[in-house]
């Protein structure tokens, strides 16, 4: 054997390293994400058609709560939270989470097919940044960490660091509902989705204590006894609400194929962060291999800055365009034809 040349055996143990549980993540992670990228696109057209005949969502209102298109595109999404939050059971959110572009890419051009949001050349070069991302943080995600008892994800939960953390997203979040949301919040698509970003991250975090504990019970470990069970629960609970509230505030008043990768990148750097603070994922990496998932992770982003550019792009150009008309031309001709000259509003 010629040197330098690893013997087969070797690469193979050196890139086989995903164990049975982040498989399993895996495949419910993508099957998540193919059902809420639709849920995007089903729940827009019902907010579309409730703020026809009542008081839009970006205002305050809760027509679309009467719209059966909606509640379709809300099972939708139940759906594949259901599948996400079983893929949480499974594999670490540094594997999960990020395999949310995948619902970008769905999302992204389902509303190019069906809503008529354009999405620019670009958008489909973003589209396959993000698929290189993602599956660079997969192929390099930690292994999931072995957890015996809720009890142990709450003594994780309890720790300094991440108390830490929860005290300045809950400010954060104050902040920004009672301040910033009804002064800018239909103008600055930061406001809304930063709620739903901050809130999902401690989401993500009770989810996953959630889904362990109902594994463990399901393989005869009662876990439903603990009072940290049902905290866990009530959390979920608290900031599933205030995210589908949020969201729905930012679908309703701007742009899908915006709204989605911008939650998506934020959502994630949350979660990812919260997840390396209380799991201690890195803990359980080398150098090398968080070098390499933070370098996907900016591949992901490069993807999604593309798609909102390319948006911006194929949104701007003609309105920006001023119309010219030649000296020569009677501008009383063109009123008489119908033409207008200048730029209505409706």
């Amino acid at each position: 054997m010629a040197p330098g040349i690893a013997p087969t055996g070797s690469w193979i143990k050196a890139y086989s390293g995903m164990s049975a549980d982040n498989v399993k993540g895996l495949v419910l992670a993508l099957s998540s994400s193919f059902f809420i990228g639709a849920s995007f696109i089903v729940k827009k057209k019902g907010l579309k058609k409730a703020g026809a005949s009542g008081v839009r969502a970006g205002v305050g209102g809760y027509s679309y709560l009467f719209e059966p298109l909606w509640w379709v595109g809300m099972i939708t999404m139940i759906v594949g939270e259901i599948a996400n939050f079983a893929a949480y059971a499974f594999a670490p959110a540094i594997l999960v989470t990020p395999l949310g572009a995948l619902s970008i890419i769905i999302s992204a051009v389902l509303a190019h097919i069906i809503l008529r949001e354009k999405l620019h050349v670009f958008g489909i070069l973003g589209c396959a940044l993000c698929v290189v991302g993602s599956t660079t943080i997969v192929l390099h995600a930690p292994q999931e960490r072995m957890i015996e008892s809720v009890k142990e994800v709450w003594d994780l939960a309890t720790e300094p660091a991440f108390l830490v953390y929860a005290v300045i997203v809950i400010a954060a979040v104050l902040v920004l509902i009672f301040y910033f949301v009804p002064q800018y919040g239909h103008t600055h698509i930061m406001v809304n989705i930063g709620v739903c970003s901050l809130v999902g991250s401690l989401s993500v975090m009770s989810v996953k204590a959630l889904g362990i504990a109902l594994k463990l019970t399901l393989s005869g470990m009662n876990q439903l006894v603990y009072p940290q069970t049902w905290t866990f629960t009530m959390v979920v609970g608290i900031c599933v609400i205030t995210q589908m509230n949020y969201l729905n505030k930012a679908l309703d008043t701007f742009n899908t194929a915006v709204v989605s990768p911008i939650y998506y990148v934020m959502f994630t750097s949350f979660t990812i962060l919260a997840s390396v603070i209380m799991f201690k994922d890195w803990d359980r990496q080398n150098p090398t291999q968080i070098v390499t998932e933070m370098c996907g992770f900016v591949t992901i982003l490069s993807g999604t800055f593309l798609l909102h550019k390319t948006k911006d792009m194929s949104d701007g150009i003609a309105s920006a365009l001023p119309i010219r008309l030649p000296k020569h031309v009677d501008e009383d001709s063109f009123a008489s034809e119908g033409i207008p000259l200048t730029r209505q509003n409706h």
